[in-house]
């Protein structure tokens, strides 16, 4: 029941546009989210590295990768490793997009573009409120409709609250 009335109040709200500020507009949404990109590259980068050395160590000491061509071909074709990997890099980026909407409301990119996402009940995200933003923003596809949308608002605003 509780699922069902929260259903239907949000897309009321998605509806009716109530009384929430108007949201960036997709220029200054794609503008930070370029620049996140890149810092999500490099951080990825980071993670993966320590996982390859990690692995390398492991070889020296006597670990086999037996049957595969190098530690790529390891961390892409093995069964249990491989969808590891993947949710370890999906961790990663998740991550970042957590700690910095729950702490200050930013990104960095956001930062940059001067961007925040602020709650609708005032102050910053809380945890549950980040991975909901996270599991609807349909990797990107949420700002992209914001061109539909007369508050420059969609989907991961609503669902989230923020």
């Amino acid at each position: 029941m509780f699922i069902l009335t929260y259903w239907i109040n949000t897309c009321r709200n998605l509806l009716l546009h109530n009384s929430v500020p108007k949201g960036a507009n997709f220029a200054r949404r794609m503008g930070a989210w370029l620049y996140d990109l890149l810092v999500i590259a490099a951080i990825e980068r980071l993670a993966i590295i320590i996982v390859i050395s990690g692995i390398e160590i492991a070889i020296q000491i006597g670990f086999s990768i037996e049957g595969y061509t190098d530690i790529s071909d390891y961390l892409t074709r093995d069964p249990i490793i491989s969808p590891l990997f993947i949710a370890y890099v999906f961790i990663v980026a998740a991550f970042f997009y957590t700690y910095f909407w729950a702490r200050a409301g930013q990104t960095v990119g956001m930062k940059a573009w001067k961007l925040q996402v602020i709650s609708e009940f005032d102050g910053n995200l809380t945890f549950a409120q980040t991975l909901i933003r996270m599991a609807t923003a349909c990797l990107g596809l949420g700002n992209i409709l914001t061109v539909f949308n007369s508050n420059n608002r969609f989907f991961l605003n609503y669902f989230s609250h923020s």
